[in-house]
Parts: C-alpha cells; sequence; structure tokens
C-alpha cells in the first residue's frame, strides 16, 4: 500500500484464521483462547474448509510472536519498504488478543482491556524500534465482525487502546467503518461510528477505510473526521482513481470474485481515462 508517496507493508499474524495444512507439521493454529471460528477457512491449496478449534498461545510462546512481528519489520526494511503498517483488525491474531469474544485468557494477556491490548502495543513497540514511529502505522476495525470477532464493550475498548498507542508518535492509525465488516462485506451494524471520537484520542492523523466513494470521502475530511480516506475496490479497478476524482469522471467497476487470487483480470487489466 502508498501512504503519501511511501509504499508501506502490513504485517499480519491470521492467528485462528487458519489451517493446519498451512502450519509446520500440520500443527493447530494458535490463538489467544481455544475458540474456533464458525466461518470456513482456506487450506494450503486454496480450498475453503470447516474451521479447526485453535492452540491457545501459552504465556511462554508470545515473546515469539512480537519476534516474528520485529523480523518481518526487519525484512520490510532489508527490501526497501518505506515503512511497516501492523494489522490489529478484521477478527485476525492481534484482534483476537483485543476482543473478549476471542480472547478468554486468564493470565496478564487477558480480562481487562489492559491485558487484552497487550499483545498490540508490545509488538508496536518492536516493530518501531526496527523503522522509527513515524514509519509505523496500526490498523483497527472497532466494529468488525468479520472472521466472528466481537466485543462486549468496544466504546471502552478502543478508546483505551487508542490513547495508548499516542505515546509512540506513529505515522497513522487506520480505521474500518462499521458499514463493513472488515473484509469488504456489508456489515449489519446499525451503531455510530467510532471513528469522531477516536479522532480526538489519538494525536497522530487517521485514516479512515470502507465503503466510501467521492462525495462521502470529501465530508469526512470536510467534518475532519479523519484526515486521509482510503480506497480499496476503486482503487483496484481504477488506475487513475485520483484523476477520475478530480475530474469526476465515471468509475470502471469492480469484479468482487477477482480480489483474492486469480489471474490479472480484476487487478492490473482495468483501463484509464
Amino acid at each position: 500500500m502508498k501512504e503519501g508517496g511511501k509504499v508501506f507493508l502490513q504485517l499480519w499474524h491470521v492467528g485462528r484464521v487458519s489451517h493446519p495444512s498451512l502450519q509446520k507439521d500440520n500443527a493447530l493454529p494458535l490463538a489467544p483462547s481455544a475458540i474456533a471460528m464458525k466461518s470456513p477457512v482456506f487450506t494450503a491449496n486454496g480450498e475453503m474448509t470447516d474451521p479447526v478449534t485453535p492452540r491457545a498461545l501459552t504465556i511462554d510462546e508470545i515473546p515469539d510472536i512480537i519476534n516474528q512481528y520485529r523480523n518481518g519489520a526487519r525484512n520490510a526494511h532489508g527490501a526497501g519498504f518505506d515503512g511497516v503498517e501492523i494489522h490489529s483488525a478484521n477478527g485476525y491474531r492481534l484482534d483476537q488478543f483485543l476482543q473478549d469474544g476471542t480472547n478468554q485468557r486468564a493470565d496478564s494477556y487477558g480480562g481487562p482491556v489492559e491485558n487484552r491490548a497487550r499483545l498490540l502495543l508490545q509488538v508496536v513497540h518492536a516493530v518501531t524500534e526496527v523503522f522509527g514511529a513515524n514509519r509505523v502505522g496500526v490498523r483497527l476495525s472497532p466494529h468488525g465482525t468479520f472472521n466472528d470477532i466481537s466485543e462486549s464493550n468496544p466504546a471502552e475498548l478502543f478508546p483505551y487502546v487508542t490513547k495508548a498507542l499516542n505515546k509512540y508518535g506513529l505515522s497513522y492509525l487506520r480505521l474500518v467503518e462499521p458499514r463493513v465488516s472488515g473484509g469488504g462485506e456489508q456489515s449489519s451494524y446499525q451503531g455510530e461510528s467510532l471513528t469522531g471520537k477516536l479522532r480526538e484520542f489519538f494525536n497522530g492523523p487517521i485514516i479512515s477505510a470502507g465503503g466510501y466513494n467521492r462525495e462521502s470521502g470529501n465530508q469526512a475530511i470536510e467534518k475532519d473526521t479523519a484526515n486521509l480516506i482510503a480506497y480499496g475496490r476503486f482503487a483496484i479497478s481504477n488506475p487513475d482513481l485520483a484523476e477520475r476524482f478530480a475530474q469526476k469522471a465515471e468509475l470502471n467497476s469492480y469484479d468482487r470474485s477477482t480480489f483474492y487470487g486469480g489471474t490479472e483480470k480484476g487487478y492490473t487489466n482495468n483501463p484509464t481515462l
């Protein structure tokens, strides 16, 4: 992804959203708690199958998880990326630790929000040591339902996380809007977005993502809900999206069936103006 002319690499662990065929020696996926998701998962050959119940990470294994993020940042730095985004959204492992629907631990990584946020903050600390905080962003989905993620009190959890991230001086915080589930599909969530409130708590730039068009993106900027707007589907289907927005030109339609794997269709074969 590109952030202000810089190219950032996204770092993430999927946790329970995995399958033994993707693990060494067909081991179980690792998650904060041994709670299976309901949605199907990908196998190593790209097929969808029923999920398995993950194994809960022991507290002694968590330092290795943090080190994997650190090594990922080092590899990204060595490969020439300008920065990294820590993916703590969409029901993947760091999000699984944050939200109480998937984190039922009784140790220092479970229970109160301070404990559930601990792993994310430790990962942020490790990654900023590699890149410097001004080259690190974090992605959160406060209202996400993708991958069966759930939280009983997002209005308590996410303000705490947002405030805690301030001490690092991050490049940005990216927030997924509630109108999408976290995976791009429409969400059933009917409540108010937390983005405006979290904007008040975070000292750095806020990027808002999820279901925007030209008009709604401009409105969010004008209302100071966010500093920047992220476009996914339209950016993929329109290689000259910024120019089309500037001219108020018609957009190419996107093909969701091509989004995750396949050929060049839907990615590099879309025409410019």
